[in-house]
Parts: structure tokens; sequence; C-alpha cells
């Protein structure tokens, strides 16, 4: 580990990221666009379809006919997904569309988490994350980021979201308050995060884009679910 101090900025710890596992490419499905966590199972849109898979067996337990060219969110109940410049809420259960808000990037909007009762959305060339009212899409507030922004996901107070330009890519947490980079977890070079979700434990679950695959990278200091003997 080493770490960076930009004068008067908090110090940034920057790790190489330990990817512990590879889950896929998935049957008919080329890329991951978003990712989520339902407590149970890990969702990956991959551009026509939602799949569902179990993150121990690594075997697709679900997939839903629904639309998801960007970032994928779990409620507790719903799932959210990004549809070119909609954001669609879907039950699980019979993949039906149950409502839609509009995305605040019209078409440009990238990593999708839920968090306190708002979802947050990422705008990749824009380097901001918003966090948005889920019945109406209204902007609540906006963050800054000084990298382009991928998946988004909050865990334990902390806000991580993920980056990729070119061929460099990394996971990194941010002050919620001034954006700025507080810990940095970098991916080996060539291998793009697009989603990102926790599993509210030890580990990231990042989407590699055009890779189809979904990789489960650990959160530096934590021990996941799995590792805990838990699901």
């Amino acid at each position: 580990m080493s770490s960076r101090t930009n004068q008067g900025r908090p110090r940034t710890a920057v790790h190489a990221a330990e990817i512990v596992r590879e889950y896929g490419p998935f049957p008919g499905a080329d890329k991951i666009n978003g990712v989520t966590h339902d407590g149970q199972r890990v969702w990956a849109a991959t551009g026509a379809r939602l799949v569902a898979f179990d993150p121990e067996s690594g075997e697709p337990t679900r997939t839903l006919a629904c639309a998801g060219d960007a970032g994928t969110a779990f409620d507790g109940t719903h799932l959210y997904q990004i549809a070119e410049s909609r954001i669609d809420k879907i039950d699980p259960a019979t993949g039906d569309i149950v409502a839609s808000i509009p995305a605040p990037g019209q078409g440009s909007d990238s990593g999708l988490t839920w968090a306190e009762g708002s979802l947050w959305v990422g705008q990749y060339r824009d380097r901001k994350i918003h966090q948005i009212d889920p019945a109406t899409g209204a902007v609540i507030r906006t963050i800054e980021t000084n990298r382009f922004v991928t998946g988004v996901t909050w865990v334990d107070g902390e806000l991580w979201h993920g980056t990729w330009e070119g061929d460099d890519s990394d996971i990194r947490r941010i002050d919620p308050a001034s954006g700025a980079v507080l810990e940095q977890l970098e991916m080996p070079r060539g291998t793009g995060v697009s989603g990102l979700e926790s599993d509210g434990a030890g580990l990231f679950y990042a989407g590699g884009g055009t890779s189809g695959k979904v990789r489960a990278v650990r959160r530096p200091g934590r021990a996941s679910n799995q590792e805990r003997g838990t699901s």
C-alpha cells in the first residue's frame, strides 16, 4: 500500500485491487453494464436481460427480459435499472416494470445504487454522482469527482465508485462532502470496472464491461460474508 498527499487534502490510501473470483461470461451475454446485490444473489445487466447468479456456485439462477444499458440497484424489494434516458423500477419476481422516472443524464448515466432512501446515479463523462428522488427523478444533491464515474455503491457509510479511462480503472472511496479521494483500489491494467456494488461486507462486485465478466474484489480490511460463513 502507498499513500499520496495533496496539499490541503486528505491522504489517499492506494492499494492494488485484490480480485478474489471471476464469474461469467454468461450464456448469451457479451457485456456487463450494471451490477447489484440483493442480499443473496448478484444481478448483472447485460443489455437486453438482467441475469441473477449465485455468488457461491457462480451459476445463473434467474433471467429477466429487461433492458439494461447501465447501472442497476436494489432497494430491498425492487430492482432499479437504467435503460437509456429512464430508470425502470422492476419487480424481481416477475420482471414487470412497475414505474419509471427520467434519468438525470438523459442517456449519459452510468452507475446506480440505493442508499438512505435515495437512488445515487453516476454520470460518466460529467464526473458527477447525483442523489435523486426515486419517485420523481428530481436531483437532491450532486457530488463532483475527478475521474470518469462508472459504478457507484455505498457501504457502512462509505461512498465508492468505479472509474474507467482507457486501460486504467480503479475502485475509489471518496468524501461525499468534498469529492476528495480517500482510498483507491487499482485494477490490473486493461481490467475495466463498469457496474459496481458491495455485498454489504467484505466484497465489491465489479462489472467487467465487454469482458462479459463480474469480478469479486476484496474491500480492504474487511472479511466477506462468505468468509464469515454467512450468506
